[in-house]
C-alpha cells in the first residue's frame, strides 16, 4: 500500500471520527455532558440581567453560585441591553412603531442628532453599569483540562467574574477575548460567571448608528456576541487558515496554517495533524513553556496542496459555491488528544487592481462587476438565524452580488449563510464617530489633537486584529476598507497595514470608500460623491461628475424608499398615516436625511400630487422602481468604464422610509422588483439617454444568437415603432442590439417594451418602460452645501397622465401550491383581455382574503404591466411556516387595476 493511499486513509479515518463543534443556533442540542475536545459550551440561555444601581453586592458576590439578592429580569445571550429589556417586557415591544422610541429613558436627545457623539444625559438609566449573570454546570470530565472562557463581543467595557474571581477586564466593541479560565472554573459543579458592563463614550471605538436611524438610549451596550466555554489539552489550536493563490483554474496552490499555544510551564511535544481536500497533513513540534507558534504546510512540503483541477468557490450568476473542510487535531506524545479544530473554506483568489475607469475585482482571475448594497442590522441586534436566512435568500432572489460592512458586521451565521449563498462581503470600519474623526489643519498637515491616545490605539490594533482572524477565511469576504468617509491618518493606516500583514489578510486592502489617495495605500480606483436623495433616472447616465455610472461607487443612491400601505401604517401607525408629518420623519434619517421634502416634491411634479396615503405609496412604488433600475441598469451597461455600484443601502435597522430595497418587515416594494429587473442574469434594457436596447449578461456562460424585439408605443398605445435583432453575447458580456430611432410621442408620455428569447424561443427578459417625451433636467454644475448628498432637478418630466389610465380588470388563474420540503412555489397566470395598459401590477399573498401578507414572499418578477391581450405567468417563493401552514390567497392589485383575492 503507497504512503499516499494510508495518507488517504488517514484522511478519512479522521473525518469519520470526527466531533464538530456544537452549533450556537437557539434550539440546537446541547453539547454532550463531557464536554468533549473541540466543542462549545454556548451560554446563551438562562441569563439575568440588572442594573448596579438596584444592586448593592460586588462582583466577587454576585459570581457566586446560588446568589440570592436583588430583583433580575431573565435575558439571553447574544443581547444588547434595551434589547433584553425589550423581551422581558419592561419596555413596550412596540418600540418601533411611532415615535414610542423616544418615551425610553435617556432618549432625551434632541430629534435628528447623532447621539453617537454626545454623553449619556446625567439622569441616563444607562450611565451606571449594567451586569449580565448566569450559571451553568461544568462537566467533571473537565478536570485537569485547560478551560477557556471566550466572550466575542462586549460593548463595551467589561468586568468579568467566574466564580467569585475577577478574571478580565476588557474593552472594544469588535474585540473577541479568550480568557483562560482554569483557576476559577469548578469542573462537576455549579459555576456562576458576572459581567458587568458599561456603554460607550464618545471617544469610545464603539458601534456607532450615525444618520441611520435613532441611536437606543444604551449606545447598544451589551453582550451582542457569544459566550461561549471550551477545554483543550496543554496545547490548543488556534486561528486556523487556508489560502488559495491560483495559478489557473485548473490548478490551484494552497497554504494551510493553524497557531499551537502553550500557556503551561513545561516544555510540550506532539504531532499536529489532519486534512484538508483528502490531503494528509502531519508535523510534530516542540512547543516552550508560554510559546506561540504558526505551523505551515505549503505544496513544497506536502504535495497534495497542489491541486488540479480543484472544485472552486464562486460568486453567484458566476459558478457554484463549493465549501471545503481543513480539519486539524493536536495529539500528545502519549497518544491524548490535547485539542481539535475545523474550519470550513472555498478555494477561491481575490485580487484587484485600479484600471484607468476605477477599482476592478478579480475572482478566480475572472473581472467581476460588484453591484451590491449596504448591509444593516438590527437596531437593538435583536437579529435570529431564521431572519438572517431570510434576507440572505432576498439578496439572492434580488440579484445582487455583494453585501458591504461599514462597521455594522453581520454574525457569523449570517457570514456563513453568505459563503453558501456567493454573496461577496466588502468590510471596513464606519465614518462620522471617533473612529474617522481625522482632520487637517490650515496647513493640511493631520491635526495632533485628534489622534487617539494609548488606550484607543489598543483598542484599534486590537479590533483589527480580531477582525482580520474572524473574516479573513470566509470566501465571501473579498476586500476590506480601513476608511469610510476618509482614509485613516497615516500612523492608524500604517498599524492596520501591519495587523493585515500579520494576520496573513489573504485579500486586497483599500484605504478608505472614497478617492482619496495615501501615501501608504496608494489610489484606490473608488468614488463617494452622491447621490443620498432622490434623482430621476436619466441621472445615471447622463452625470460625468459624481454618481453617473462610472468608475465605482462605494455608496450611492436615489435616496427615499416609501413602503406599501400595510408596512407604512405599521411604522408610522394609522393616525399619522396622513398627512406626512413629524413621525414621518422621525423614520427618515438624521441632519440632512430627516426628511421625504425632495422624493415628495418630485413625486408632486412627476407624476401629480398625491390626493391622500393610498395614492401616495401607489405613485411611490413606480417611482422607486423607474429610480433604482435606472442606476443598476446603467452600471450594467458602462461595465467596465463602470466598475462597482454599492446601493446605499439594502435594508434599515428599523422600519425607514429611505436607505432600503426590502422594508423592515420584509416585503417588497416597487424599488425591490425595479433591482431585481435590472440584474436578471440575462437581461435587455433601454436607454432613453442614446435610444440604445442593450443585452446584459451577468454570468459565465455563452449564449448565442438571442433575439430582442422592440415595441414603442404612444400612450393610448398606438405602435410608433417595432424592431428586432439578433445578437450574440460571451462571458460577462455587454452588447448593444439596436438604435431606436428619433421619434416624435404624440402626447408627454410613451411606452416601450423589450423581450429577449433565446434560440430555442425561451424568453429570458422582458422589460417594460413609461417614458416622458421630455426628460427631467438637472444642474449638474451646481456646487451648493446639498452637492455631495443630491444633484438638483430643476425641470421635473411630465408623467401625470398616467392618472389618466382606464380602469382594467384582469383574468387570474392561481394553480395550487407546489413544492418540497418547507418551501413552497405557487404560480399565478395574469391575462389582460382588456384593451387598456394594466399599470404597475401588484401580486401579494395573504393569510387568507383581506389578511396579513406572507412575508417574506419572493416573487419572480412583480409590479407587472401587461398590454392587452398579454399573459404573464409568474411564480412567487415562500416558506409553509412562514403561511402557517395554510394555502395562502393571492391578492392582485395595481395602478389602474382593482384590488381582487383569489
Amino acid at each position: 500500500m503507497s504512503w499516499n493511499t494510508v495518507r488517504a486513509m488517514r484522511a478519512l479515518l479522521l473525518a469519520a471520527l470526527w466531533v464538530c463543534q456544537s452549533c450556537s443556533c437557539p434550539g440546537q442540542t446541547p453539547p454532550p455532558p463531557d464536554l468533549a475536545t473541540g466543542e462549545r459550551l454556548v451560554l446563551r440561555e438562562g441569563w439575568q440581567l440588572q442594573s448596579s444601581a438596584e444592586l448593592s453586592a460586588t462582583g466577587a458576590e454576585l459570581s457566586r453560585p446560588g446568589f440570592e439578592g436583588g430583583r433580575w429580569h431573565p435575558a439571553r445571550v447574544p443581547s444588547t441591553v434595551v434589547g433584553a429589556l425589550v423581551e422581558a417586557g419592561v419596555f413596550p415591544r412596540d418600540l418601533y412603531q411611532g415615535m414610542n422610541l423616544r418615551s425610553l429613558p435617556g432618549m432625551d436627545y434632541a430629534l435628528g442628532e447623532n447621539f453617537t457623539n454626545l454623553e449619556l444625559s446625567p439622569g441616563s438609566p444607562f450611565l451606571p453599569a449594567w451586569w449580565y449573570r448566569t450559571e451553568f454546570e461544568l462537566p467533571a470530565g473537565v478536570s485537569g483540562r485547560k478551560v477557556w472562557l471566550t466572550l466575542d463581543g462586549v460593548n463595551y467595557r467589561a468586568n468579568v467574574w467566574l466564580n467569585g474571581q475577577l478574571v478580565g477586564a476588557l474593552s472594544g466593541t469588535y474585540r473577541a477575548f479568550e480568557l483562560d479560565v482554569t483557576g476559577a472554573a469548578r469542573p462537576g459543579a455549579r459555576n456562576a460567571l458576572a459581567v458587568e458592563l458599561f456603554a460607550p463614550r464618545p471617544t469610545d471605538l464603539a458601534h456607532t448608528w450615525i444618520d441611520w436611524n435613532p441611536t437606543p438610549p444604551d449606545k447598544n451596550m451589551g453582550l451582542w456576541r457569544d459566550v461561549s466555554l471550551t477545554t483543550t489539552g496543554p496545547v490548543a489550536i488556534r486561528n486556523p487558515q487556508v489560502v488559495t493563490r491560483l495559478e489557473s483554474e485548473a490548478l490551484a496552490h494552497l497554504t494551510v496554517s493553524a497557531e499551537l499555544r502553550n500557556p503551561g510551564q513545561q516544555p510540550r511535544t506532539g504531532t499536529l495533524r489532519g486534512s484538508v481536500a483528502g490531503v494528509w497533513l502531519e508535523s510534530t513540534v516542540t512547543l516552550q513553556p508560554g510559546e506561540v507558534r504558526e505551523v505551515r504546510f505549503t505544496g513544497a512540503e506536502v504535495s497534495g496542496l497542489d491541486i488540479r483541477d480543484p472544485a472552486l468557490w464562486w460568486p453567484a450568476q458566476y459558478g457554484p459555491q463549493n465549501l471545503h473542510t481543513l480539519e486539524l487535531e493536536f495529539v500528545e506524545q502519549g497518544g491524548a488528544v490535547s485539542d481539535r479544530s475545523r474550519l470550513r473554506f472555498g478555494i477561491r483568489e481575490v485580487t484587484s487592481s485600479v484600471t484607468e475607469h476605477g477599482l476592478v475585482f478579480r475572482v478566480n482571475g475572472r473581472p467581476i462587476l460588484i453591484r451590491g448594497a449596504g448591509w444593516a442590522r438590527d437596531m437593538l441586534f435583536m437579529e435570529s438565524a431564521e431572519r438572517e436566512a431570510q434576507e440572505v435568500a432576498l439578496v439572492r432572489d434580488l440579484g445582487l452580488n455583494a453585501v458591504r460592512f461599514e462597521g455594522k458586521f453581520g454574525s457569523d451565521h449570517l457570514v456563513d449563510l453568505l459563503d453558501e449563498a456567493g454573496i461577496l462581503v466588502i468590510a471596513g470600519w464606519s465614518c462620522c464617530d471617533v473612529w474617522e474623526n481625522w482632520g487637517r489643519d490650515a496647513n493640511g498637515e493631520w491635526t495632533r489633537d485628534l489622534k487617539w491616545n494609548a488606550e484607543q490605539r489598543a483598542v484599534a490594533e486590537g479590533s483589527m486584529r480580531d477582525m482580520a482572524l474572524r473574516l479573513r477565511n470566509h470566501p465571501s469576504v473579498i476586500a476590506w476598507w480601513s476608511g469610510s468617509d476618509n482614509p485613516p491618518e497615516p500612523e492608524t493606516e500604517a498599524m492596520y497595514l501591519r495587523v493585515l500583514g500579520e494576520t496573513r489578510w489573504p485579500n486586497p486592502v483599500q484605504s478608505s470608500a472614497t478617492a482619496v489617495e495615501t501615501a501608504l495605500g496608494g489610489p484606490t480606483g473608488l468614488k463617494m460623491r452622491g447621490p443620498y436623495d432622490w434623482v430621476p433616472p436619466n441621472y445615471w447616465l447622463e452625470d460625468t461628475r459624481r454618481g453617473g455610472a462610472f468608475g465605482f461607487a462605494s455608496e450611492i443612491s436615489p435616496g427615499p424608499a416609501i413602503p406599501e400601505i400595510e408596512s407604512l401604517t405599521e411604522m408610522v401607525g394609522p393616525e399619522h398615516l396622513w398627512p406626512i408629518d413629524e413621525v414621518w420623519s422621525y423614520h427618515c434619517g438624521a441632519v440632512q436625511f430627516r426628511t421625504v421634502d425632495a422624493f415628495t416634491a418630485a413625486l408632486s411634479a412627476r407624476y401629480g400630487t398625491a390626493s391622500g396615503v393610498l395614492d401616495y405609496t401607489r405613485k411611490a412604488q413606480a417611482m422607486t422602481y423607474e429610480a433604482q433600475r435606472a442606476m443598476f441598469e446603467a452600471y450594467s451597461q458602462r461595465k467596465y468604464q463602470a466598475t462597482g455600484v454599492i446601493q446605499w443601502m439594502l435594508n434599515n435597522a428599523w422600519p425607514s422610509l429611505i436607505w432600503h430595497l426590502y422594508d423592515y418587515s420584509l416585503s417588497a416594494g416597487g424599488g425591490y422588483y425595479g433591482t431585481k429587473k435590472a440584474l436578471e442574469p440575462l437581461h435587455v434594457q433601454y436607454s432613453a439617454l442614446d435610444r440604445s436596447v442593450v443585452v446584459v449578461n451577468s454570468g459565465l456562460g455563452v449564449h448565442p444568437d438571442l433575439r430582442v424585439s422592440a415595441r414603442v408605443l404612444a400612450f393610448d398605445l398606438t405602435p410608433l415603432h417595432e424592431a428586432e435583432a439578433t445578437v450574440s453575447l460571451g462571458p460577462d458580456g455587454v452588447a448593444t442590439a439596436l438604435v431606436l430611432p428619433v421619434l416624435s410621442p404624440p402626447s408627454d408620455t410613451y411606452f416601450v417594451r423589450l423581450e429577449l428569447r433565446g434560440a430555442d424561443g425561451t424568453v429570458h427578459s422582458t422589460n417594460f418602460y413609461w417614458l416622458p417625451a421630455r426628460p427631467d433636467v438637472l444642474d449638474y454644475d451646481y456646487e451648493g452645501p446639498e452637492a455631495w448628498y443630491m444633484t438638483p432637478t430643476t425641470s421635473y418630466a411630465n408623467l401625470t397622465r398616467l392618472q389618466g389610465l382606464a380602469p382594467t380588470a384582469l383574468e387570474v388563474e392561481v394553480s395550487p401550491s407546489q413544492g418540497a420540503g418547507n418551501e413552497r412555489l405557487k404560480a399565478v397566470r395574469l391575462t389582460n383581455p382588456s384593451a387598456h395598459l394594466a399599470f404597475m401590477v401588484r401580486l401579494k399573498l395573504t393569510h387568507g382574503p383581506g389578511g396579513a401578507e406572507v412575508l417574506p414572499t419572493r416573487w419572480e418578477d412583480n409590479y407587472v404591466s401587461l398590454l392587452p391581450g398579454e399573459s404573464r405567468t409568474v411564480v412567487a417563493r415562500y416558506m409553509e411556516a412562514d403561511a402557517h401552514g395554510a394555502e395562502p390567497t393571492v391578492e392582485s392589485s395595481g395602478w389602474n387595476v382593482p384590488k381582487v383575492a383569489h
